[in-house]
């Protein structure tokens, strides 16, 4: 009895939360991520697929996760999330499995398309989660621990898909990506449910929103549209995303036909960048928004759209340079000052909205940034350099980086009105 009422205590605790969480958001990454490491042999297996077929399956993904995100989101608000997060992180898992055997195109395309349902369960509702753990003055850094796993998942996505697909092949890739995950659903199944709201000053109210009509759902959707800062803080995020997204699925691609490097190297050295300016970036702006909060409530927005303006000429020089040594700069500069909005942008996020509407903001704000985002920027890239090539196709991309910058500093303009200047 007292070694279970000690494992209870364990899982209880919100550091261990946030380990599990973002141990799981690693794996979300990785498994997202693992496609493009594999982009140019599915290019030349086979399935012979088309730069358009395989932008397409990082969008038939993304179409799946943003749509499913809203039916999470409310869920969220609503039931357990622990049960919830699990459900989610043993469909992905599965789904990525069973990428491993397909034996054709569209085969491939739905097995990456339901790696979406899990995903959106995951997504919408592991942020709310962890805002219950922990006060709003650490957020900036608890969001930086959580999303470093995004460079850390992406960057393991290309070196263990480009290392496994090298030796075993493509296939093996994708059952190495999902087994993981499995085991991790369990062990959130016993996690903590904190009260919505615990951790917020002040907060009064229930701890979960009401189970009522549709006409509740619709109530909390048209507050958060009528919530400007938040509706520009998206927008940006969208922008962002489109960027990232785009330069994220084709660097790899980029790398051997622009720059000539052999295909296990580019995923590899790409790979690379991303985990230690990710890991660097990431935890910079946690700890820049949570020190800048101190002194104004939209630091998480300022810290973000500076460090977004910063890396736009940077990530122009990177994909435009023909100097080697020119391009590793720039692109290391621009992938550390897009990853240092990370965690602010997020903690700005559940800052801007409701604890009880927390889940379904973050759903809204997931089917934005995906739909406006990186559910056009791979494909929309594959088409371009289909038309003339992909040297030119991704100078797309730092165009969308300054866009959001400039939307995130008309956030904070919008934040400081709605609260009086403050």
């Amino acid at each position: 009895m007292n070694q279970r009422a000690g494992r209870q205590t364990f899982l209880s605790s919100a550091s261990v939360a946030l380990a599990v969480l973002t141990l799981i958001n690693l794996l979300n990454y990785l498994d997202r991520f693992v496609v493009s490491a594999l982009a140019e042999t599915l290019k030349h297996s086979a399935l012979a697929l088309s730069d358009f077929k395989l932008g397409s399956l990082m969008t038939s993904f993304l179409l799946v996760y943003l749509f499913t995100a809203p039916v999470f989101g409310a869920l969220g608000d609503r039931r357990s999330r622990p049960r919830l997060i699990a459900f989610g992180v043993g469909i992905w898992s599965l789904a990525t499995a069973l990428s491993g055997f397909a034996g054709s195109y569209l085969a491939l395309l739905g097995a990456r398309a339901a790696v979406g349902i899990g995903e959106a369960a995951y997504g919408t509702i592991a942020p709310a989660l962890l805002a219950d753990y922990f006060p709003e003055n650490r957020r900036g850094r608890v969001m930086a621990v959580f999303f470093c796993a995004i460079p850390i998942g992406a960057a393991l996505g290309y070196i263990v898909g480009g290392l496994i697909d090298a030796h075993y092949g493509w296939r093996m890739a994708f059952f190495v990506a999902g087994a993981p995950g499995l085991a991790l659903a369990a062990l959130t199944l016993m996690l903590r449910d904190p009260p919505r709201g615990s951790e917020d000053a002040g907060a009064t109210g229930p701890s979960r929103a009401k189970h009522g009509t549709r006409a509740d759902l619709i109530a909390t959707y048209v507050r958060l549209i009528r919530n400007s800062p938040y509706v520009l803080t998206v927008l940006g995020y969208a922008a962002y995303t489109f960027a990232v997204g785009g330069l994220a699925f084709w660097m790899p691609a980029f790398l051997e036909r622009v720059r000539g490097i052999p295909r296990a190297q580019a995923t590899v050295s790409f790979g690379e960048i991303v985990v230690v300016t990710g890991f660097v970036g990431t935890f910079v702006g946690g700890w820049l928004g949570d020190y800048c909060a101190k002194y104004s409530r939209q630091a998480f927005l300022w810290v973000s759209a500076v460090a977004t303006l910063i890396a736009a000429p940077f990530a122009w020089a990177a994909l435009t340079t023909a100097s080697p040594a020119l391009y590793l700069a720039a692109m290391v500069a621009a992938q550390l000052c897009l990853f240092i909005s990370t965690g602010p942008i997020n903690a700005a996020i559940l800052n801007l909205t409701s604890p009880v509407e927390r889940a379904s903001a973050i759903a809204v704000s997931i089917f934005t940034i995906h739909i406006l985002g990186d559910v056009l920027s791979p494909p929309l890239i594959g088409a371009l350099s289909d038309m003339a090539s992909l040297q030119e196709a991704v100078k797309i991309v730092p165009v969308a980086v300054l866009g959001a910058g400039l939307l995130w500093c008309w956030a904070a303009h919008a934040g400081r009105v709605r609260s009086g200047g403050a």
